[in-house]
């Protein structure tokens, strides 16, 4: 099969699942002829009509509590928000209504909502946000970041199928930028497991979405210098796969948590409190942190440039845990 990029694996596992079930249908601003703000849903309207490819209004909450009321009688909507930024217009319908439903009265909602997320792309402090913790608080709430073409499609192949609402968040950074081959067959990748993707044994480096490639170059540099990284993509953060987590603890001794989030409040601090729980006598130096500071982000490209994690930081941080 041809190498094709990250958002065309998010297109691909879109059609494959409203070819397979009629019931998925996809809904949002500019999604039918125009093809999304991105172009994910480029050619969508003109296979599935306006039916399953459904233009909404710029209204975030009214687009999700229509997917809520579709799919508790029988449907599966997909929601894009065109910046998943906006997802804030629709807090209190994706917490206190889709997340809570199966608690309250026994009722799924199995809803998918996806959109751009992250930033690195000038995009200002209104159009590259990371979200996610928002909702990694909200019990009822699957949240997923995929990081490589073949979780981008099997991670939302398995979020389509998922009985309860999931959050997909897109790296937009790495819409066009990466490219792999998958393979043609149907496969999911499942919600709750990470991934390593080095192994390595003097320090592990847990990471995901678009600053996987970060910590790559960083783990590369480290095994010049006779330091072996082990990096772990967590791909979901709720539910968050603690087990892998303690083991490469247990394994290295030593753990540095990089994203691209806010530093107060991000998933590292969960990662370093699971750690301090399970895996504290293992330990062989504290749990550092890699992160955006605590402001928006910047518009400006110097000052985005400085904002972001990056491999020079990975490493910084890396050789001052290596040494400790």
């Amino acid at each position: 099969m041809a190498a094709i990029t990250f958002l065309e694996a998010i297109r691909q596992a879109m059609q494959e699942e409203m070819r397979r079930d009629e019931r998925v249908l996809l809904m949002g601003e500019d999604v039918a002829k125009y093809g999304g703000a991105f172009k994910v849903t480029q050619g969508m309207f003109e296979e599935f009509g306006p039916e399953r490819v459904v233009n909404m209004p710029i209204a975030e909450s009214a687009i999700v509590g229509a997917a809520i009321g579709m799919s508790m009688n029988g449907m599966l909507p997909i929601v894009e928000m065109q910046f998943i930024d906006f997802i804030t217009c629709a807090f209190d319908q994706i917490t206190s209504y889709a997340a809570k439903s199966r608690y309250r009265w026994g009722v799924g909602v199995p809803i998918v909502i996806r959109g751009p997320s992250s930033g690195n792309v000038h995009g200002g402090p209104f159009h590259s946000a990371n979200p996610e913790m928002y909702f990694v608080h909200t019990p009822g709430l699957k949240v997923v970041e995929p990081a490589t073409v073949y979780d981008a499609k099997g991670l939302l192949k398995a979020a389509i199928r998922d009985p309860d609402p999931v959050l997909y968040l897109e790296p937009k950074y790495l819409y066009r930028r990466i490219k792999d081959e998958i393979p043609a067959d149907d496969y999911v990748v499942p919600i709750g497991k990470a991934k390593v993707r080095r192994e390595g044994r003097d320090l592990t480096i847990i990471t995901y979405g678009a600053m996987l490639y970060h910590c790559l170059d960083a783990a590369d540099a480290l095994d010049r210098e006779g330091v072996s990284a082990e990096v772990i993509d967590l791909r979901t953060l709720l539910p968050l796969d603690r087990e892998a987590i303690v083991a490469s603890a247990k394994k290295t001794g030593k753990v540095l948590v990089v994203h691209e989030d806010t530093r107060t409040g991000g998933i590292a601090g969960e990662v370093a409190a699971t750690i301090n729980e399970e895996a504290f006598e293992h330990l062989d130096g504290p749990v550092l942190r890699v992160t955006a500071p605590d402001t928006p982000i910047p518009y400006a490209g110097p000052l985005e440039d400085f904002y972001l994690p990056n491999a020079a930081k990975v490493l910084a941080a890396a050789r001052r845990l290596a040494a400790y």
